[in-house]
């Protein structure tokens, strides 16, 4: 049975439109040990990290053209972030209210992390891990699970409570000259009962993404919107298509462009942007800091684009990757009734 939808779904045009590519491709996909890498020649381009010893499955690396980190896995200050990562604070009607946002918020004992986390997102199995027509392809599905461990850290038999199904796809195509254009989809579907969403408008991913220092604004990186808005004191809390975030380092212009496809009468998020170097979308204004429920069935679906590029703010032609990414995927992202 297909679960409804609350919010959105991308098309069928998107879709299909996403096994299109590029005439040549140097990406490739390779399986590790709790994580699976998309290298663009030799280098890592993106990496879905979902290794035990985390709470959180997430991307990282992603690096510039030229092989530098852009964004950062273990930062200060705050870090519980975690690189490119999507959470989010939910309860499940009857359990626990869990804010796997603040995942040092689940630890059995603060004083003690190695004994792990009462509550975790857990990555459950790989669908696909592959280039098709020139266009890597990262699928996976996973459970945002309650419950566990218990007090002292001992496994729960039966593997604790679920709370939410996941799937996550990542799309990736090679632009040329080490730039890349990937589309990343998710949807959580409440299979086990009533879920609750209870997030401020700011503590949830959807995604975030936590820039490297080099590239942050306090190190001189510039913070640019579609509406040509500088700088946290115009972005932040600003409707946007889309972000970026680059500076010139060691010599070298990069940086990465969040993308976000319009709702079918136009909706757009308001976006958090920090100085510091953490930036992302937020959902549309009715599911964002407003507290609601997915009925039991229910889903709620994200599209993000993530655009890679050499070159500053005034010289990657984000523009029109933005328009390219559009035609990709699909220029609407349709509510589903």
């Amino acid at each position: 049975m297909v679960a409804k939808s609350v919010l959105g779904c991308w098309t069928l045009l998107g879709l299909a439109s996403a096994c299109a590519s590029p005439s040549t491709s140097s990406l490739r996909v390779d399986t590790e040990a709790d994580r699976t890498v998309v290298r663009q020649g030799d280098r890592e381009l993106i990496a879905y990290e979902h290794g035990p010893n985390f709470a959180i499955p997430h991307f990282f690396p992603l690096t510039s053209p030229s092989g530098k980190l852009l964004i950062a896995q273990h930062p200060e200050p705050y870090p519980h972030h975690r690189a490119l990562w999507l959470t989010d604070r939910v309860q499940l009607e009857g359990g626990p209210d869990v804010d796997f946002y603040h995942h040092w918020k689940n630890y059995v004992d603060k004083e003690s992390p190695e004994l792990g986390h009462l509550h975790v997102i857990r990555h459950d199995k790989m669908t696909s891990a592959d280039v098709v027509n020139g266009v890597a392809l990262v699928e996976a599905g996973l459970t945002w699970i309650t419950n566990v461990l218990d007090s002292d850290g001992t496994a729960i038999k039966g593997g604790g409570t679920p709370v939410l199904d996941q799937v996550m796809s990542l799309r990736v195509r090679d632009l040329g000259n080490g730039e890349a254009l990937c589309d990343l989809t998710w949807t959580l579907t409440a299979s086990y009962g009533p879920v609750h969403f209870k997030s401020d408008w700011i503590h949830y991913g959807w995604p975030f993404l936590r820039i490297s220092p080099p590239f942050a604004g306090d190190a001189g990186g510039v913070i640019l919107s579609d509406t040509g808005a500088r700088g946290q004191a115009e972005t932040n809390g600003k409707y946007a298509r889309w972000i970026d975030y680059s500076n010139v380092v060691e010599g070298i212009a990069e940086g990465v462009s969040v993308f976000i496809v319009p709702g079918p009468n136009g909706e757009l998020p308001k976006w958090l942007t920090r100085e510091y170097g953490t930036f992302g979308p937020r959902r549309v204004d009715a599911f964002s800091g407003t507290k609601f429920v997915l009925a039991e069935g229910e889903s709620i679906h994200g599209r993000a684009g993530i655009f890679v590029h050499s070159g500053d703010e005034s010289t990657a032609r984000i523009d029109d990757r933005y328009n390219e990414y559009l035609s990709w995927v699909g220029p609407v992202f349709e509510v589903q009734p």
